[in-house]
């Protein structure tokens, strides 16, 4: 679950954007933010138990140590160097507080994320747990949408439409909705496929997997539970990670941070899995808008959710082949236009 915690620091981090002291702002955001979370380490370290429980004492220390250091590599954002170099990598500004913060809180989110995937048994804690409500999906899912919405200043320092523009959410043209189709389709048969790899390769991980997930999910099975799970994380996923995170960051460090979140997972072929479908959709928003991802992540999470099997495999293989071939068409005809319009 994102918390709402670091919500002041987003907030300051815009109203101080063009400001004389914006430079001193994200020194102070991204130090304050790293820090407070090399504290936690810490306290963890002395035994305050503020971490999740690791099986034994030595992991339980290499989780504190990893987010020390995952603490201290976010604070060292609040460096203009190092703001700088990232910038030859990344389309940011250095001087910018919003871009600076981003920075950190995504070493933080993905250090956190790592170590506790890495140090801790998170099958276990899944099933420990009990299984999601529509209420808590909306809980759990709200705050992404929440941190895209601020992160590029609504009503701070931009009004609705600008940041609509900005997080790429527009209205899509006929062939993008086509081609949100038609990749949901190939991602849920490549995560069926790599499914069936995992039940082979890896059956007892798998099968702990699959427990795990149907204990979380269960509660969500009627169809209201679906459609909640197809809408809710589609679109407040799709908008801070591919409409906000990803102009600033990248492709590929989107994709990681994407993965990352999806602890259920553990380090499973599930897991690598998510990161092929992360760059799947990071690549229809690099080339269309995140609308069209949207409806691409909303459809693979209702044809997850529905299943397709029996006699309707036929009728969807055949709806996928034609939106394939629609989508080809498509491009290629988009692809020839300029050309075509170039000639004398």
């Amino acid at each position: 679950m994102v918390e709402l915690t670091p919500l002041p620091f987003v907030i300051t981090a815009n109203a101080a954007v063009g400001r004389r002291w914006a430079g001193l702002a994200a020194e102070i955001l991204s130090g304050v933010a790293g820090g407070l979370i090399c504290l936690l380490g810490v306290a963890d370290l002395a035994g305050a138990k503020v971490l999740a429980p690791a099986a034994n004492a030595d992991l339980q220390r290499a989780l504190d140590l990893t987010i020390m250091a995952t603490g201290l590599l976010a604070a060292a954002i609040a460096s203009r160097p190092v703001r700088e170099r990232v910038a030859r990598a990344l389309p940011i500004d250095a001087d910018n507080p919003v871009h600076a913060l981003a920075l950190a809180l995504t070493v933080i989110l993905f250090g956190v994320d790592i170590g506790v995937i890495a140090f801790t048994d998170v099958l276990a804690t899944a099933k420990a747990q009990p299984p999601l409500t529509i209420a808590d999906l909306v809980f759990d899912e709200t705050p992404f949408l929440i941190f895209a919405l601020l992160g590029v200043g609504l009503f701070i320092r931009r009004e609705l439409p600008d940041s609509a523009s900005r997080l790429g959410l527009v209205l899509p043209a006929w062939w993008q909705a086509a081609v949100a189709l038609a990749a949901a389709g190939v991602f849920f048969v490549f995560a069926q496929q790599m499914d069936v790899l995992s039940h082979t390769w890896t059956p007892d991980v798998a099968r702990r997997v699959d427990a795990a997930t149907t204990h979380v999910f269960g509660g969500l099975g009627g169809p209201a539970g679906i459609v909640a799970l197809a809408l809710v994380p589609g679109l407040c996923e799709e908008i801070l990670f591919r409409g906000a995170l990803q102009p600033r960051i990248g492709l590929m460090a989107t994709a990681l941070l994407f993965t990352s979140i999806h602890t259920q997972y553990a380090f499973s072929l599930d897991t690598a899995a998510v990161l092929v479908i992360a760059l799947g959709l990071g690549l229809l928003r690099k080339y269309t808008n995140t609308t069209t991802s949207c409806t691409c992540h909303v459809s693979y999470n209702l044809l997850v959710g529905i299943g397709v099997a029996g006699a309707v495999v036929n009728a969807a293989i055949a709806a996928e082949v034609a939106l394939i071939a629609i989508s080809a068409y498509a491009i290629w005809a988009r692809r020839r236009r300029p050309a075509a319009l170039g000639e004398p």
